[in-house]
């Protein structure tokens, strides 16, 4: 009898380190859509590249308090979202698998110095193409077009896009680019203009019929429009331009070569669409790859 008692615990112990994984730990396939890693993977020149087989592993650099894109569960530690399926898909087609994949997250403003320090490998979280970060790090991609939108409650439809969000209130974060562009396009009075130091708590203000809608990258926004479906949706058109880039060492062209062919790749045979159906696309909001722009 206490032999089996015995038995049972361990069995049910292993069963819980199982589902509670740990920091940097790979999670679940969030997307199902399976990344099996490719043997034999050669990258000449890339010093990165060499650096990962050496060490076996890949470290990632990601976001993980974004919803739908760049999101950590705090109960079980895992990663799911549509960046992270992107970074999985890329390391699976380098050789790693997903129990091969060490996470970082890396806030915003410290992107730069950490791939620059070689801390990751490779960064994929929001992560907008512009000439000034090029100065520092270069981009693989972009795996896709972002730009300024708009969620509202599912049942609104007097909001359709920016011109209509005259007497409405507008939340975003505080300082952010998108809340300046409503306020220098006047598309809402003063007052009505509404900052919080995170978009959850913009949403939160949404659900709670606080505030009418809330701005910023449309991405980020579909992140949150498909946790939930039945309340909240994208509408309009984007009003700027953010192209999402995988952000790497920027002496490292062989690696970035490689990448890009990666994500051409997904395009080409539909492995792109499938991850953005199970992830973003839940959202309702239609998307497709962009074209890569190699240098």
């Amino acid at each position: 009898m206490k032999l089996r008692t015995l038995v049972v615990g361990l069995m049910a112990t292993a069963l819980a380190l199982t589902a509670c994984g740990k920091e940097g730990s790979p999670g679940s396939e969030g997307s199902g859509v399976t990344q099996e890693a490719v043997a034999d993977v050669q990258v000449p020149g890339s010093t990165t590249f060499a650096a990962m087989q050496q060490r076996g592993r890949v470290v990632i650099g990601v976001k993980d308090d974004q919803p739908g894109l760049g999101f950590k569960d705090a109960t079980t530690g895992q990663y799911s979202g549509f960046d992270i399926e992107i970074a999985r898909l890329v390391a699976a087609q380098l050789g790693f698998g997903a129990d091969k994949i060490d996470y970082k997250t890396v806030p915003s403003a410290a992107r730069e110095d950490t791939i620059s320090r070689g801390e990751v490998d490779y960064y994929v979280g929001t992560y907008t193409i512009n000439d000034n970060r090029k100065q520092r790090v270069s981009f693989a991609g972009p795996y896709f077009i972002a730009g300024q939108g708009i969620l509202v409650r599912s049942d609104e439809t007097a909001i359709t896009g920016k011109d209509t969000l005259k007497g409405k209130k507008v939340c975003s974060v505080t300082g952010s680019t998108p809340i300046q562009r409503v306020r220098d396009q006047g598309l809402t009075e003063p007052g009505n203009i509404v900052e919080f130091q995170t978009y959850t708590q913009c949403v939160d203000q949404l659900l709670a019929n606080q505030v009418d809608a809330v701005t910023t990258d449309d991405a980020i926004l579909k992140g949150y429009a498909s946790q939930q479906p039945d309340k909240l949706k994208v509408v309009g058109d984007t009003f700027s331009t953010e192209p999402y880039g995988i952000g790497l060492n920027k002496d490292d062209a062989a690696l970035r070569g490689k990448i890009n062919d990666i994500l051409q790749a997904s395009y080409d045979d539909g492995t792109w669409q499938k991850i953005y159906d199970s992830t973003l696309g839940k959202s309702g909001s239609a998307g497709s790859p962009p074209p890569l722009q190699r240098y």
